[in-house]
Order: structure tokens, then C-alpha cells, then sequence
């Protein structure tokens, strides 16, 4: 069946927003190019979304050209807030920005284990608040969360795990029940692996795979542009791969002897130091990251751990390629971050020698900042659903 008028015009409007909000700002007639409607249908959508204050004048195009035809059209940024938050077993990061994706404020809590679950939950939420006051005054509209752990794919809540912090789940509560605004969980690996996707080292990719290489070990699995969850929310939860080379397997409730036991950054700080490097921690920073810039900058046996560290990576990125065939593989995190193109090059030369499938491998881009990056384009795609669909 044909669209009413008014499914129609909701569709045009939003496109025209996607785009203004992709590569705005922009001229009534570049909207015209852009989106392949007609001009009077440009006309009137321009006028639509002036009148329900979702885009205004921001200029004009070309210094010798004036009138209608050479206004610039963009987004009013300023009309909300969003806010990305990083939960992390020992920490909380969060940062605001514009509807446009500007940071605004940012800000770090360090949340020590001694710490009861009640006052973490407390320090958490009064971080956001705090932050999001020292932003502007404009409504928080969504806010996206990014926590270890899995998400229930039904009812998309946090489910308890043993191996961390109880607070996490009773701040995601706790946020959704105290706030007017959208609050949305997901996986910290499958947020990272959206940013490299969107605005990443995976632009150029809809099937890849991602391993985060931090503290902790995980992956995100990404299938023809989509975030693939698993049926109980687990997939990528490479830490929990029995692995040659550890102590022993892993058990249900405790990934020790998993892919986890070779490359987590415990276990790589204890591999850089046979290796003659001295690890330096720097604030919320794994240990395993300096160890590898070290490396890098020629500190002890250099070659030598590079090789070991690439031969353990390996081993994860070659199952997953088995398994999955994904063409690309990101080493995420902060580790993989540190390594960059050098240690990227060194798991390729090895996973080319293990597996027939071709797959390239690369550096991720956003380092330790991917799954705030993830936590903010989930709350701004969360807000243009709301905000970026004005009644007909």
C-alpha cells in the first residue's frame, strides 16, 4: 500500500534530518541532491522542521550569493543532551555532549572495590549529574551505558554475574528509575565494536569481528552491519575460550584457564617482565598497554615479547576466523591500541599461518575511548527516534 501524506512526510523529514545531521550543515538545494526529492517537497519539510525547532538558519553559502537558495540549514544542537557512560569494575566514566555529538563535559570516578555497592551507586549517579549540569541547561534526553557483563537479549537488563561489581546492575536500575531520560545497556565490547564501525578503523566493513584487549579479554561480533548478540547475550565472550598453553579450562563462573589466562593484562605484564620490560601503571590504564608502548620504544627484549604477545593474540583471532569467517579482524581496547599497525601485522603474519581464511587484521582507532564513543552513539540514535520525528 501507498503511504498516507503523513507517513510520507515523516519519512522525508527524517531523512533530510539524517542527513543534516551526517553532513549538514546544508543548503535547501544540496537536501534536494541528497535526498532525490522534489524541490517544492524540500520546501516544505525545511519549513516543517523550522517550525518544530529541530533545524535552523546557520548561515548563508559563498560570499556573492544570497536569498533562499543559499541558507545553510542544521541541526538545533543545543535542543538536548546525551550522555555515554563507561562502567568498569573500578571506575565510572561519563561524558555529555550536543545532539550533534559535541563533547560537552567529561569526567572520571575512580570507584575502589572497598567500596559499598550503595555509596558506588550513589557516587555514579551523582558523577552524571554533576557532569551533565556543567554541560548546559538543556534536558538529558538519552543516555547510553556501557558495561562488562551480558545483556539479556529479552529484556535488555544486565544479568548478575558472580565475577563483578553488584552495583553495576543497581546503578542501570537506579538511573533508569531516578531519570527522565532513555537509559539504555549494552555490552561495553559490542559499544566499541558500533564506534569503530561508525567513526573507527571498520568504516570500510559491515562483517568484522572485535577484540578488546584491556584489563580483560572480550569480542564483538558484527554480521552485515549489526551487532550480533548471541541467544543469551554471550556471544564474544572469548575470555571464557579454552586455549592451549593456560593452567588449566575454564569453569562456568570463573574464566581463569581461558583465553582470558593468556592474554588478560595480568598475565601479559608477567610475560613483558620475562621479557626484561618494566611495567609503569598510569592511573586507570592496564599495565599490559605501557608494557607493549615500551616494547615498542626498543625496552628490553623487544622483539621477543612482541612475537609472544602476537603468538597469544593469535590464537583468539584465529578462532573466531574459523568459527565466524568475519574478513577483519580490530584489536580494540587499550592494548590493541598501544600495539597499533605493529602488533596488528604481527598477529596477521601468524593468523596467516594458522587459518586458510583470508582475514586482514587491523588496529582499532579509539583505543580506550571506543566504548563511550559507543555509549553516545547509542543514546544519540536513541534521541533521534524521539526528538527527530516531528508530527505530521
Amino acid at each position: 500500500m501507498p503511504a498516507s501524506p503523513s507517513t510520507a512526510r515523516a519519512i522525508n523529514d527524517r531523512l533530510a534530518l539524517r542527513h543534516l545531521q551526517q553532513d549538514g550543515p546544508l543548503t535547501a538545494t544540496q537536501l534536494k541532491t541528497l535526498t532525490g526529492l522534489s524541490r517544492p517537497t524540500v520546501a516544505d519539510l525545511v519549513e516543517r522542521l523550522q517550525g518544530a525547532g529541530l533545524i535552523h538558519v546557520v548561515g548563508e553559502t559563498g560570499a556573492d550569493r544570497r536569498g533562499p537558495n543559499a541558507r545553510l540549514y542544521g541541526i538545533v544542537a543545543d535542543r538536548a543532551l546525551l550522555a555515554g557512560l563507561d562502567v568498569r569494575t573500578d571506575s565510572v566514566a561519563v561524558v555529555v555532549a550536543d545532539l550533534l555529538g559535541a563533547t560537552l563535559a567529561e569526567a572520571v570516578l575512580p570507584i575502589g572495590s572497598e567500596t559499598a555497592a550503595d555509596d558506588a551507586v550513589e557516587q555514579a549517579a551523582a558523577l552524571l549529574a554533576s557532569t551533565a549540569r556543567s554541560a548546559g541547561t538543556a534536558p538529558l534526553h538519552s543516555v547510553g551505558i556501557g558495561a562488562p557483563g551480558l545483556i539479556d537479549p529479552v529484556t535488555g537488563e544486565l544479568r548478575d554475574s558472580g565475577g563483578l561489581p553488584s552495583w553495576h546492575r543497581s546503578l542501570v536500575r537506579a538511573l533508569q528509575e531516578r531519570l527522565p531520560a532513555t537509559v539504555l545497556i549494552e555490552n561495553e565490547t559490542n559499544l566499541a565494536a558500533v564506534a569503530e564501525h561508525r567513526v573507527g578503523a571498520a568504516r570500510d566493513h559491515d562483517t568484522f569481528a572485535l577484540l578488546w584487549l584491556g584489563h580483560g579479554v572480550g569480542a564483538a561480533v558484527v554480521l552485515d552491519g549489526k551487532v550480533r548478540r548471541g541467544a543469551s547475550g554471550g556471544a564474544g565472550e572469548l575470555g571464557f575460550l579454552p586455549v592451549p598453553g593456560t593452567a588449566g579450562t575454564p569453569s562456568a563462573v570463573n574464566c581463569d584457564g581461558g583465553f582470558h589466562s593468556l592474554v588478560g593484562s595480568a598475565p601479559l605484564c608477567e610475560l613483558a617482565a620475562r621479557y626484561g620490560i618494566t611495567v609503569t601503571e598510569k592511573g586507570q590504564e592496564p599495565g599490559a598497554a605501557a608494557a607493549v608502548r615500551a616494547a615498542l620504544a626498543g625496552e628490553g627484549d623487544s622483539e621477543g615479547f612482541l612475537g609472544a604477545l602476537a603468538d597469544r593474540v593469535a590464537l583468539g583471532a584465529a578462532a573466531v576466523a574459523s568459527v565466524l569467517d568475519p574478513g577483519l579482524v580490530l584489536l580494540s581496547g587499550e592494548v590493541g591500541h598501544a600495539g597499533g599497525g605493529a602488533l596488528a601485522a604481527r598477529v596477521s603474519g601468524r593468523l596467516e599461518a594458522m587459518s586458510p581464511l583470508r582475514t586482514e587484521v587491523r588496529a582499532g582507532l579509539l583505543g580506550g575511548t571506543a566504548v563511550l564513543r559507543g555509549a553516545l552513539l547509542a543514546a544519540r540514535e536513541a534521541a533521534q527516534e524521539a526528538l527527530f520525528a516531528p508530527s505530521a
